[in-house]
């Protein structure tokens, strides 16, 4: 049976039975700070189970597409880790329990094909149970499934929790017996390669805290509301009906590795459909770039783009894992273009999206591996000489800080470094990698908490949503009103009250201001509580629902509980308007002139200007950019109606409403149109009409990273005081160039190519006053143990490269039948530097110019034994470096 036909039979037997279809969450998390990725079916509902907001529907079904990458390191190694999967699941919201949840499971599982079901031998199947969840043990039994095929287990195996204190309780999971082919008789407990398991239900009827560990932790009561929450790997479901031994032999997976395995001469066995060794290193990364290349289609598709950071970091470093395995497997052209389609081809029954989307999708892919390639040439250059210079200081290995610049920097990854080096004979200081880069992580994570949460505990926040319910938001209808404050929290939490100069989060039962998100900055203003004020400096929405004021007291005293009268700044609130109304313009403009897929990767709409971000393989020109400048403007004269309105999420689709890749959104949505010009799913504050932007000017558009653009803009009276500055600067330059205005670009064009012609003529004359006095110099040699030294500080002004040259001109000029070294020491901008040249015949004598450098500055610089070069040092030592050198010569 097809994956595609599993999940299909799995969605209609729910369906069926009372369930809502719910659609699969885009990949990237979203809704969920702690999450770069969704990792499990049930997390688009964590709302509900935590009790935040109230479910839509009291039964749900979903196909949740799923990342998982802590043990990237295993994909390949093993028959069953994965970075993508896809995980089925059926929730209850205080509907069901496990007198529901057991028999749908079974039905489903054991129900013939031709009646709808998955067809398995009910002989074959075995169940666990809590150890004391007697209730749970007697719903099987009554199932049917005999009581030696029932097995009890701990809190090890059969116990679930988040990890965080809140919901939890026990779960009963489904195993499949494969056959004493594949292992020991005796159920999960003895072989669990030979018993599969294939469902997990839990039943959430407990609440715990004090969590510790998956076995340490204390349950505090029983709750009233208990939910279900149930999966069903997909990849295992389809491994076990397609008579398969592993996730890579599957219908969605296996094409790709045998595309693989056609591009670069492997054997992949296929005998009881398993590797001919599943050990061997050529079966091992085959692996790794079949789940590979399908984990990047489906987080490029669900809009994530490769970057140095967040999601977009997970992704290139799992395009560049399966990109080098192709490599080291043999071969070395572009592996994607090859590899793309056939992933494609797996999962589109599935996604059929990302067939419609491919253009997009794989000009990101190609575009990151021609670039990846490159990083390589020039990584695998600096890495070698990083190699050089640490055998040449007779260290054991490379330093933590140069692997992390190689990482952090280039993009080269540290399992590369670690290979190279071995084949050198060098280790890596690898904790000093992974410090390093646990101190960059720290950092991110630290930056990105304050500006959400304010560092104060998420719990505080929850328990004022769950106090009060969700903070009523009025700001498009109005600019202020009255309100009463909910609470006032500081960084310790809730507080009784604030005074004159305290920094406070304020939460108000309903408020005008506008929370920061969608890329539209907050609003700010003022909050009169009785005989207080505050100043708002920042709003957000830590948790969902909540909204909370960042202020500062400025005068009085301001309590939780009394009412007060909240105003924002209305002209900040307007020009921010106008920039995000000017930005949903840019964006179908760039999509009028450059295809649907120039989609927004990010924006920023703040008062008087935006960036807008968007997603293109490669650069616009600036005869486009001129053209979409001037169609926004001419929407702008057109004076369109600027209209809001919420519908229904299929309604928006179905009228062309755009949505942003990787939004989460519900099944009502806000939908902002600017005439029959523009219509885009949005959340934020717009003029009333077009006209009122008044004018908008790009200022440039320029790379953010790999296929993805950044155009920034002016809108209104921002926009006309530039233009304005602009034309007195050209008029200025008119009037002394004494031309017309627009002659001004071709005369300042004219003298900044005079001036280079110039700069390179003076740089010739002094090149030649430089070596001019080779000879001479090289006449005067002075003989240190039969060496002919020369040590000399170069003419004043000198550049680098004439100084290299006078040293390698001087050497030239010594009789090659005699042992020469010429150093020659230079000032600049306060410092010293030095540059050794060394004739064949004083190499012979075992001098070499790297180490003479490496001497005078104690062990740094670099370059070869012919010519090297340091420097660091005060101008004050360039004598001290000459004698140094000199020295060195005498005692070789």
């Amino acid at each position: 049976m097809k994956t595609a036909e599993i999940k299909r039979r799995y969605l209609a037997h729910f369906e069926a039975n009372g369930h809502t279809v719910v659609p699969s969450a885009p990949l990237p998390a979203i809704s969920d700070p702690n999450l770069l990725f969704v990792n499990a079916g049930m997390v688009q509902f964590v709302p509900y189970f935590l009790g935040q907001q109230s479910p839509p529907f009291p039964r749900a079904v979903s196909v949740q597409k799923c990342i998982r990458t802590p043990d990237i390191d295993e994909v390949g190694k093993t028959s069953r880790h994965g970075t993508f999967f896809q995980m089925n699941g059926n929730f209850s919201f205080g509907d069901y329990f496990k007198d529901g949840a057991i028999p749908f499971a079974w039905d489903l599982a054991t129900k013939s094909v031709e009646a709808g079901g998955f067809g398995l031998d009910p002989e074959r199947i075995w169940a666990t149970v809590y150890l004391d969840d007697d209730e749970a043990y007697d719903i099987w039994r009554r199932t049917g499934v005999p009581a030696e095929r029932i097995v009890r287990r701990g809190k090890k195996d059969n116990f679930w929790s988040m990890g965080i204190p809140g919901p939890a309780g026990p779960c009963s999971e489904l195993y499949y017996d494969r056959g004493p082919e594949y292992g020991l008789e005796g159920g999960p407990e003895v072989d669990e390669d030979r018993y599969l398991e294939f469902w997990n239900l839990v039943f959430m009827q407990y609440e715990i805290a004090d969590v510790r560990s998956k076995e340490e932790f204390r349950i505090v009561g029983e709750l009233p509301k208990k939910n279900i929450d149930t999966g069903m790997g997909l990849e295992r479901m389809a491994s076990i009906l397609q008579g398969v031994d592993n996730l890579y032999e599957i219908d969605e997976v296996r094409p790709i590795l045998e595309r693989a395995a056609e591009l670069t001469g492997k054997r992949y066995g296929a005998q009881s459909g398993q590797a001919a060794n599943q050990s061997h290193p050529d079966d091992v990364r085959l692996r790794v770039v079949a789940d590979h290349v399908r984990t990047a289609l489906m987080l490029i598709g669900d809009g994530v783009t490769p970057s140095n950071e967040g999601r977009g970091y997970v992704l290139r470093r799992i395009m560049r894992r399966a990109i080098r395995a192709v490599r080291l497997l043999g071969w070395q052209e572009r592996a994607l273009p090859e590899l793309l389609p056939v992933a494609r081809d797996c999962m589109a029954p599935s996604y059929p999206e990302l067939a419609g989307d491919f253009d997009r999708i794989s000009a990101y892919a190609y575009a990151e591996e021609d670039a990846f390639l490159a990083t390589l040439r020039a990584g695998t250059t600096i890495l070698d000489t990083a190699i050089t210079e640490t055998k040449s200081a007779g260290k054991p290995a490379l330093s933590g800080d140069k692997a992390f610049q190689l990482h952090d920097t280039y993009g080269f990854p540290i399992d590369l470094t670690l290979e190279i080096a071995a084949e050198q004979g060098l280790d890596v200081d690898r904790e000093g990698f992974r410090r390093l880069m646990a101190d960059q992580r720290a950092r991110a994570k630290a930056d990105a908490q304050a500006r959400k949460t304010g560092h104060t505990d998420l719990s505080a926040y929850r328990s004022v949503l769950d106090a009060g319910g969700p903070v009523t938001f009025t700001g498009y209808t109005e600019t202020s009103r009255e309100s009463t404050v909910r609470a006032v929290l500081g960084t310790d939490g809730p507080r009784a009250a604030a005074v004159e100069g305290d920094m406070v989060e304020l939460v108000l039962d309903t408020t005008p201001f506008y929370a920061e998100g969608g890329g539209q900055q907050p609003d700010l203003g003022l909050i009169t509580v009785g005989g207080g004020q505050v100043e708002v400096l920042d709003v957000q929405q830590p948790v969902p629902g909540l909204i909370v004021h960042r202020a500062r007291v400025i005068r009085g005293e301001v309590r939780a509980g009394e009412t007060g009268y909240a105003e924002i700044d209305t002209s900040r609130r307007r020009a921010i308007s106008r920039s995000h109304t000017a930005t949903h313009l840019v964006h179908q403009t760039m999509r009028n002139f450059l295809g649907e897929s120039a989609t927004q990767a990010g924006s920023l709409n703040a008062p008087g200007r935006l960036r807008f971000d968007f997603n293109t393989a490669t650069g616009v020109a600036p005869s486009v950019l001129r053209d979409v400048e001037q169609q926004v403007n001419e929407v702008l004269l057109a004076d369109l109606e600027v209209h809001a309105f919420v519908t229904s999420l299929d309604e928006a689709r179905r009228i062309g409403a755009m949505a942003l890749f990787g939004e989460k959104y519900g099944d009502q949505v806000r939908v902002v149109e600017v005439g029959d010009y523009a219509r885009e799913l949005c959340g934020g504050t717009h003029v009333s009409r077009s006209g009122q932007l008044g004018l908008v000017k790009i200022l440039s558009e320029s790379s953010i990273g790999s296929g993805v653009r950044r155009v920034e803009a002016l809108v209104g009276m921002d926009a006309f005081n530039f233009l304005a500055r602009e034309h007195l600067l050209v008029s200025r330059l008119a009037e002394l160039y004494r031309v017309p205005s627009e002659q001004v670009a071709d005369r300042v064009e004219q003298t900044v190519t005079q001036l280079r012609d110039a700069e390179k003529e003076l740089e010739k004359l002094r090149a030649q006053l430089v070596l001019g006095g080779a000879a001479a110099f090289a006449a005067q040699a002075k003989d240190v143990r039969g060496v002919a030294y020369v040590g000399i500080e170069a003419p004043e002004g000198a550049a680098g490269n004439d100084v290299r040259t006078l040293a390698q001109e001087i050497r030239g000029r010594i009789d090659a039948a005699r042992p020469g070294v010429v150093a020659v020491a230079s000032r600049s901008n306060g410092k010293a530097s030095l540059v050794v040249s060394v004739n064949p015949a004083a190499r012979s004598r075992g001098l070499a110019a790297n180490d003479l450098v490496k001497a005078a500055f104690s062990g740094r610089g670099g370059g070869s034994p012919d010519l090297a070069q340091g420097g660091g040092l005060p101008e004050s030592e360039v004598p001290t470096l000459l004698l140094t050198v000199e020295k060195a010569i005498a005692e070789a």
